[in-house]
């Protein structure tokens, strides 16, 4: 399994105690991560309402290395029990970002979702990224499939 480093700093009134983001079993690709809101709103929380999105801070500030990038991906057992999830899905950390990190939630179902601190709220995946070099040519090879589009290569009829 290949492993790198990527560097944390906890953001200006973040709550420290929360924790980084971790893994939660052996064969996890995808580290916890954590809602961390301003002292202000810890006690109560947010509410998430039906069709609304918000961006919920994690407390955190991340580094990572040149040639990879953070994939923020919703948890599966907050939009199955809850329709929560993130519109962006994956959301993009490129290696150069040095802000805060912030994940959007949006709220599919037709009851209010409350977001308390400390509550997992993502998953954070560190993947490695390949740059492709793009060519304007006057023809494209010919597969198959073709240009037959969405649903194309379903089953079959019987």
């Amino acid at each position: 399994m290949l492993q790198i480093n990527v560097k944390l700093i906890w953001n200006l009134g973040a709550d420290t105690s929360l924790g980084l983001p971790e893994y939660k079993s052996s064969g996890a690709s995808g580290a916890d991560i954590k809602a961390n809101f301003d002292i202000d709103i810890r006690t109560e929380g947010i509410d998430l309402y039906p069709g609304r999105q918000l961006l919920i801070p994690t407390g955190l500030s991340v580094e990572i290395p040149e040639g990879f990038e953070v994939q923020i991906r919703p948890r599966s057992g907050l939009a199955l029990k809850n329709g929560i999830s993130i519109p962006n899905s994956p959301g993009t950390i490129d290696s150069d970002y040095r802000g805060p990190l912030g994940v959007i939630m949006i709220n599919f179902s037709e009851s209010i979702f409350h977001i308390s601190h400390g509550d997992r709220i993502a998953q954070m995946v560190v993947v490695p990224v390949i740059r492709a070099t793009f060519e304007l040519v006057n023809k494209l090879s010919s597969t198959t499939r073709g240009v037959r589009g969405f649903g194309s290569t379903g089953k079959e009829k019987c």
